[in-house]
C-alpha cells in the first residue's frame, strides 16, 4: 500500500512537524483548547443542544487571475481543530464534547491537479476528532447534534487591534436554526489570552528558530547589502532550518533613518536601502510554525561596532526592557509596566545628555511618548498581535499619547504571551510637536536632539511567557542582548566569507 498514512508517535496519536529537525505537536492541543471552551461555556449555562459552529478560511487567488495564494487558516478555527486546509466548518457539542469537522466533498479532477483526495476517515485519524463529514452534510448533522430547540453559537466579534469583524459560520440551510452570535467571541478569545503547555511549546520553538535567523542575519550583514537582503537571509534560515514556511508579519528591516519608521518595510518601502557603514539597524521580523507565530527586533551597527550615540541609545532601550522583564509577574498592570519603560528610558537618556531636569516632571508632561510613540507590547500567539486585549469586562484603552497605543491595558495573569520591546525613536515631526510644546522643550537638549536628528532609532523586542512568578523569556539565552555580546557574534561573523552579489559585481567590474 503506497497511500501516504498520516504522522502518527508509536503509540498512534497523531502530530504535526515539518522534519526530524523540526518540532512535533500532537493534535491533542486542539482536543484541550477544545475542552477548554467546552468548560467555559458550561459555566455560562449552556449545555444539551448548544453546538459551536465554528468556519475556516477559504482559499483565494491574485485578485481576479487564477494564482493561488498561499493558503493559511483563520485563527479561531486553527485553533480549535488544527485543519490546515480551506474550505472546512467544526462543531463541537457543549455538552458532550463531540467533535465533528466537515471536509469539501472534492471533485474527481482534483487529484490530478492537487493530489490525492483524503476521506473522511484519513481526515478524523489525522485530527483526532469524533468525526469527518462533508460539508454537504451539515445540515442534516447539525439538526441531529443541536435538536429541534437547540443553538448554534457563531462567532461575531470586532477585532481591537484591526477593527476587522471576525469569520462568522454561515452555510445554506442555517436560517433554519436559533443561532447566537452574541456570546461565543469574548469567550473563545479570553481561552486563546492563556496559553496551555503544548502552545508554549509551539510559540517556543518559533522563538528559537527566529532568534537563530536573527543571529545569522548579524553574523552574515556587511555595509552595502541591501536591507531586503538581510531579510532573505532571515527567511531562508527560519523554512531551511526551523521549517518556518510563513513570517508572522511584514519583515522590517530598517537601517539608518529608517529604523525610525515603526512599520517599515510596506509596499512603499520594500526594505530597499543600501545599508551604509555607519548605520544603525532595526530589524524586526519573526517566523510562524503551524499557525503560531514570533516577534522578535534586533538592533545593531551594521559594520558591528557601536558608536558612542548608538550605544548611549542602545543602553537606554535595554535599561527599560531589564526592568520591565525584572518586574513582570501576575498581578502587575501591563499599563504601569508601559510607564516604568518610559521612566527608565528617561533616567538613561538624561545620564546621556539628551534630555534635562527632573524625570518626575518629565513623566508628568509625558515626555517618554516623544521617544517611543508605540506601546511596550502586546499579547502574542496565533496573531502576532492576539486577541483578547480589550474584551468588555477589562480594563479600556488608555488615551494619552504612547500609552493609547498600547494593545492591552490588562493585568498580566500566568500563561499570557506577550512581547516587551521598549524602542526610541528620533522621529522628526514628533521632536518637532515637543519642541513647541513648551511644557515638553524645557526638558529637551537642543543640540543633542539636533545630533540625533536622522539617526534612526533603537527597539529590543523580546517574547516572553508570564509563570507563577515572574516571567520565561521564549528564546532563552539564544539572543545576544549587550553590546558587548553583539560586538562579539558580530565579530565572529566578519571572519566568514559573505557574497554580497552587488559588490561582488562591481569588483567585477572594476578589474
Amino acid at each position: 500500500d503506497n497511500k501516504p498514512t498520516c504522522p502518527s508517535y508509536n503509540d498512534g496519536a497523531a502530530y504535526f512537524d515539518m522534519g526530524e529537525h523540526t518540532l512535533r505537536i500532537p493534535m491533542s492541543l486542539h482536543t484541550e483548547n477544545r475542552r477548554r471552551l467546552q468548560e467555559r461555556l458550561k459555566a455560562r449555562g449552556l449545555g444539551g443542544g448548544d453546538v459551536v459552529l465554528l468556519q475556516g478560511g477559504s482559499d483565494s487567488t491574485r485578485y481576479s487571475g487564477d494564482a493561488d495564494n498561499v493558503f493559511q487558516q483563520e485563527p479561531y478555527f486553527h485553533w480549535a481543530f488544527g485543519a490546515l486546509e480551506p474550505g472546512w466548518y467544526g462543531a463541537l457539542d457543549v455538552a458532550s464534547g463531540r467533535a465533528v469537522l466537515f471536509c469539501p466533498r472534492l471533485p474527481e479532477e482534483y487529484a490530478t491537479w492537487m493530489g490525492r483526495i483524503r476521506t473522511p476517515q484519513e481526515y478524523r485519524q489525522r485530527l483526532q476528532v469524533d468525526e469527518v463529514r462533508y460539508v454537504d452534510e451539515i445540515a442534516d448533522v447539525l439538526r441531529e447534534m443541536t435538536g429541534q430547540a437547540g443553538t448554534l453559537h457563531t462567532l461575531r466579534g470586532v477585532n481591537t487591534d484591526s477593527g476587522k469583524t471576525t469569520l462568522e459560520a454561515a452555510f445554506d440551510g442555517i436560517s433554519r436554526f436559533n443561532v447566537n452570535n452574541t456570546l461565543l467571541h469574548d469567550e473563545i478569545a479570553e481561552c486563546r489570552v492563556y496559553k496551555t503547555k503544548a502552545e508554549i511549546e509551539v510559540l517556543r520553538f518559533a522563538t528559537r528558530v527566529s532568534a537563530a535567523a536573527h543571529c545569522s542575519v548579524m553574523r552574515k550583514i556587511r555595509p552595502g547589502m541591501k536591507e531586503y537582503q538581510l531579510e532573505a537571509i532571515f527567511q531562508y534560515h527560519s523554512y531551511y532550518h526551523g521549517g518556518c514556511r510563513h513570517q508572522g508579519y511584514t519583515n522590517i528591516c530598517g537601517s539608518g533613518c529608517n529604523a525610525a519608521t515603526l512599520h517599515y518595510g510596506h509596499a512603499g518601502d520594500p526594505n530597499l536601502r543600501t545599508v551604509g557603514e555607519t548605520d544603525i539597524c532595526l530589524f524586526d521580523m519573526g517566523a510562524e510554525y503551524y499557525g503560531y507565530t514570533s516577534d522578535i527586533t534586533c538592533s545593531f551597527p551594521a559594520n558591528g561596532k557601536f558608536s558612542n550615540d548608538q550605544k548611549l541609545i542602545y543602553n537606554a532601550v535595554l535599561k527599560a526592557s531589564k526592568a520591565v522583564m525584572a518586574a513582570v509577574r501576575p498581578g502587575v498592570s501591563w499599563v504601569e509596566m508601559h510607564r516604568l519603560a518610559y521612566r527608565m528610558m528617561l533616567e538613561a537618556l538624561k545620564e546621556g545628555g539628551v534630555v534635562q531636569g527632573d524625570v518626575d516632571k518629565m513623566m508628568e508632561v509625558n515626555l517618554g511618548s516623544v521617544f517611543m510613540p508605540h506601546g511596550l507590547g502586546h499579547l502574542m500567539g496565533l496573531d502576532v498581535h492576539d486577541v483578547g486585549g480589550y474584551l468588555e469586562q477589562y480594563p479600556p484603552r488608555p488615551t494619552p499619547a504612547g500609552f493609547r497605543s498600547l494593545r492591552t491595558a490588562r493585568t498580566l495573569e500566568e500563561n499570557m504571551v506577550l512581547t516587551i520591546e521598549p524602542g526610541c525613536y528620533f522621529i522628526d515631526h514628533l521632536l518637532d510637536q515637543a519642541l513647541a510644546n513648551p511644557e515638553q522643550a524645557q526638558f529637551l537638549v537642543p543640540e543633542a536632539i539636533a545630533r540625533f536628528r536622522g539617526f534612526g532609532g533603537v527597539r529590543i523586542e523580546d517574547d516572553i511567557v508570564i509563570t507563577a512568578d515572574g516571567m520565561e523569556d521564549l528564546a532563552g539565552d539564544t539572543i545576544p542582548r549587550t553590546v558587548e555580546e553583539i560586538e562579539a557574534l558580530m565579530a565572529e561573523g566578519q571572519q566568514e566569507e559573505v557574497l554580497v552579489p552587488q559588490l561582488h559585481a562591481q569588483q567585477k567590474l572594476d578589474q
